[in-house]
């Protein structure tokens, strides 16, 4: 594997996602079980070292996310792993969840909680339930990049700081932004985001 260089000239390693879609894109991948999924599990490994951990309901979501139909058997771990979103949900929610940085994870919570109220008001409880759960898997996945020791301490505190929003809007969605003005106007939050928020960002 050619290890893809910054300005610097540090060594930037791909990461588990983007191995895992650039293997799908490569092999134009439409669908994929149980075999295949190790398979990638396998190439994820050997492309990071052994010691990289891709689980295989990860990969899974991965797969699916990206468009892909995962067939899995009924003992498979799911932990990651959701049914696929029925229209006219998946139309709507598809790619509001975003978190590359904190503007981002602002805007994309805006959304997500317009959408809750929508649903709300109509009594979509279906809706609802959907944002919820995309709101609970942006802090899961925003806790585990802040706990990665992979990503720049910059970068975790970052995530972690989404994660927390994340939290507090699942716990109070009517005074999350209340609370988030103020977090923002905090002496903490700003002695260690004040300086960066305008910088650009990695991906996710």
């Amino acid at each position: 594997m050619r290890d893809r260089r910054s300005t610097t000239g540090a060594i930037k390693t791909k990461s588990k996602k983007e191995i895992i879609l650039e293997y799908r894109a490569a092999r134009a991948l439409e669908r994929a079980g149980a075999q295949e999924i190790r398979v990638i599990q396998a190439e994820v490994r050997r492309q990071l070292g052994p010691e990289a951990k891709a689980s295989l309901s990860y990969i899974a979501s991965v797969l699916g996310e990206a468009g892909a139909r995962v067939d899995l058997p009924a003992r498979f771990d799911d932990r990651f792993v959701r049914p696929p979103m029925e229209e006219p949900y998946a139309t709507r929610l598809k790619g509001v969840l975003e978190f590359r940085d904190l503007e981002s994870a602002e805007a994309s919570l805006r959304k997500l909680d317009a959408l809750y109220r929508e649903y709300g008001e109509g009594a979509d409880r279906t809706g609802a339930e959907l944002v919820r759960s995309l709101v609970l898997k942006g802090k899961q996945r925003a806790a585990s990049l802040g706990a990665s020791p992979r990503v720049s301490p910059e970068k975790r505190r970052e995530k972690q700081e989404i994660a927390a929003w994340f939290r507090v809007w699942l716990e109070t969605p009517d005074l999350f932004f209340d609370w988030l003005e103020l977090r923002k106007q905090s002496e903490e939050f700003q002695e260690v985001f004040g300086e960066s928020r305008g910088q650009p960002a990695p991906d996710q």
